[in-house]
């Protein structure tokens, strides 16, 4: 989550939003929102009669991916229709007139490009002060429609073409790519290299490769700005969530950036020599940062209440760039994050659009040459099951057991 998504909230006026908040806290949801996967693919139909559904051999692990709405991963499912459905979705949304800042229609996973902020900015007008009157998403990756370039029964690949100015004036030609490939089990346990025993498991995972490529005539550089690629996934919290980001071991908090709406109160974050935790329960706002230096490229959450342990996992480039994301045009714009995490919470009038918590991970700056593209992976897996099962998972995968995680928030 960033800042301008904070002022979005703020001065928006959220169809329903106080209803919405009301019927998700502690987990109790009305009929009339949808409960399960199959409800949420109902829904999703509606608005997007072309939505791709990605599922596995057994039909138990299930993606809906939208090339109408971006190109978004928008939930998935890891035991058949019936099922959770992992994803958050903004059901307000798709009925709301368009708005010029931005249309958050949710989505576990979703394809962004950066800098947000910064002297290289591609959301602010050349000249333009960085406030959020003035602050608007690029089209192709807010509410413009994306072509589906080929699919298949578990993959499905998206592209789109666009012009993109930044703060400096600097026009880019670019286009973005995403293909979105739904992985066996088989598939699940070599990428992670998981040993486990996970046959009283469920589980779905999904790989997201994303490009970016230069279309112009000139070279990306220091000079002219470059973007990068930015996924961010959105998941249903609940009471007892707790995110979980692992570190590069060090004793200082070197490399973290723990104050971007303000501090956050010391019981909803803890950070250790090889963690960081912050609580996801969806009421009360916080952002977390790391540096590609103390990013290890792995992040996850996990719901003692549903048992369900969510993993990702991405590319970290630590010796490269990455881009500040601040509205602020005096910071090193080329010295920023490589992963971010945000639980979302109540604004100061009580209006809530969520409540949901992030996951997120960028890519460097892409310095290309015209004709040249980057990539940047992105991977989504969901475990739920025996708990007993769900702890080796999180020891081989988070570095810590689901024991040490219960603890740091909900002590027993």
């Amino acid at each position: 989550m960033n800042k301008s998504l904070l002022a979005f909230f703020l001065i928006s006026i959220l169809i329903g939003a106080n209803s919405c908040s009301e019927r998700q806290k502690e987990n109790q949801i009305s009929p009339e929102v949808p409960t399960n996967y199959l409800q949420d693919k109902t829904f999703l139909e509606k608005y997007d009669p072309q939505l791709i559904e990605l599922s596995t051999g057994d039909k138990q692990a299930k993606v809906l991916v939208s090339p109408k709405y971006q190109g978004k991963v928008f939930t998935s499912t890891a035991e058949g229709d019936k099922g959770e459905s992992f994803g958050w979705i903004n059901y307000e949304a798709f009925e709301a007139p368009l708005d010029k800042h931005m249309n958050a229609y949710g989505g576990e996973n979703r394809l962004w490009l950066g800098p947000e902020g910064n002297v290289f900015s591609l959301f602010f007008e050349p000249g333009k002060k960085m406030e959020f009157e003035n602050w608007h998403t690029p089209a192709a990756i807010d509410h413009e429609a994306w072509e589906k370039i080929e699919s298949g029964p578990r993959e499905v690949s998206m592209a789109k073409s666009t012009l993109i100015t930044n703060y400096q004036g600097t026009e880019f030609a670019l286009k973005i790519q995403r293909t979105i490939t739904l992985l066996e089990k088989e598939g699940i346990l070599a990428n992670t290299g998981l040993t486990a025993d996970v046959s009283s498991i469920n589980m779905v995972g999904y790989e997201t490769t994303n490009s970016v490529q230069n279309t112009g005539d000139f070279p990306w550089s220091r000079e002219t700005g470059a973007p990068c690629i930015w996924v961010l996934d959105m998941f249903k919290p609940s009471a007892e969530t707790t995110i979980v980001l692992p570190l590069q071991p060090n004793q200082t908090n070197e490399g973290l950036t723990t104050n971007y709406f303000g501090t956050i109160p010391e019981e909803r974050m803890a950070i250790t020599n090889n963690h960081l935790f912050l609580k996801a329960d969806g009421q009360s706002r916080g952002k977390v940062g790391v540096s590609p230096e103390r990013a290890l490229p792995m992040a996850g959450s996990y719901d003692p209440l549903h048992q369900v342990l969510t993993v990702t996992s991405f590319d970290i480039a630590s010796e490269l760039p990455y881009l500040n994301q601040e509205w602020n045009t005096e910071a090193d714009p080329f010295k920023g994050d490589a992963v971010n995490a945000y639980n979302d919470g109540p604004l100061a009038d009580g209006s809530q659009m969520g409540p949901f918590y992030e996951l997120e991970s960028v890519s460097p700056a892409a310095f290309l040459s015209p004709g040249d593209s980057t990539a940047h992976f992105h991977h989504v897996y969901h475990f739920t099951g025996e708990e007993g099962t769900l702890d080796e998972i999180a020891r081989q995968l988070l570095g810590i057991s689901i024991a040490e995680i219960n603890e740091v928030f909900n002590p027993k």
